[in-house]
């Protein structure tokens, strides 16, 4: 039985355009502090993977009332069908000579009613397999777009900044000090984040099994990746006490080179 408390509190949801209005500031953010760095193109295509999700999340919450009114009919006209089927079936013969005939017309009307409500339970279910369909492919989407930022971050090693060791000809170029690392790092943890709320959308537009289970999984993609990038940060914390100041002591080659980075 609901409660008054439950009558006066509202039902707690992500709001979409915060969820937007949020991956828009990070978008800002990242190509205010790293100008031409691939990262903030996939911050802004996620801000347009975003917009579409909520587009399409909203659709999917919406109730096809076409559709529906077509399954209606056609649920009714299989019920007529099946009535006047049953109808004509003459069960007055009682008849020992009659009896296999009787039972060979009791198995195909249980055929024809197991036979109908198949086909009344496959059309009752279509529209929420449409939805679960679209879900998914949209949810698949954003699973990539976690695996590209995981990919951004992949080469953004911290042993640089806490050890010595020599370079060899393949490995990347080293350009960012300790604060604009720790910095770009947490960028990549606030998208993973986002990206997930993204995902969340769905689930709260579509309550179905499956559904729901795609976006946990994108949950854990994120939450294990994002783990991943606060080890790193946190290799990091002995060099970047000092604050944003340790970011001026870049030299000017290495800002030269980072220009023209795009990872």
């Amino acid at each position: 039985m609901e409660t008054s408390l439950e009558r006066v509190r509202p039902r707690l949801t992500l709001d979409p355009g915060r969820v937007i209005e949020t991956i828009a500031m990070l978008q800002r953010r990242v190509t205010e502090r790293f100008p031409g760095a691939g990262l903030g193109a996939v911050c802004s295509e996620l801000l347009a993977v975003a917009k579409e999700s909520s587009a399409r999340a909203q659709a999917i919450a919406r109730r096809h009332v076409l559709l529906r009114f077509g399954l209606v009919a056609l649920s009714v006209a299989g019920i007529a069908l099946l009535a006047w089927i049953l109808s004509q079936l003459d069960f007055s013969r009682t008849a020992a000579d009659s009896v296999y005939t009787v039972f060979q017309g009791i198995e195909a009307v249980a055929n024809l009613v197991v036979l109908t409500g198949g086909t009344l339970l496959f059309m009752i279910t279509i529209e929420q397999r449409l939805k679960r369909r679209r879900a998914l492919s949209a949810l698949h989407e954003l699973r990539a777009i976690v695996h590209v930022i995981d990919m951004h971050q992949l080469t953004k090693d911290p042993s640089a900044a806490v050890s010595v060791g020599g370079k060899t000809p393949s490995s990347p170029a080293r350009t960012l000090t300790p604060y604009e690392l720790s910095r770009y790092l947490d960028y990549c943890s606030e998208m993973m984040s986002l990206t997930s709320k993204v995902a969340v959308l769905f689930a709260q537009s579509l309550p179905d099994p499956v559904v729901t289970e795609a976006v946990s999984d994108i949950e854990r993609i994120a939450s294990g990746m994002a783990q991943k990038v606060w080890q790193k940060i946190m290799m990091l914390d002995p060099t970047i006490r000092s604050g944003p100041e340790s970011a001026k002591v870049r030299s000017a080659p290495a800002a030269q080179g980072f220009a023209s980075e795009d990872v």
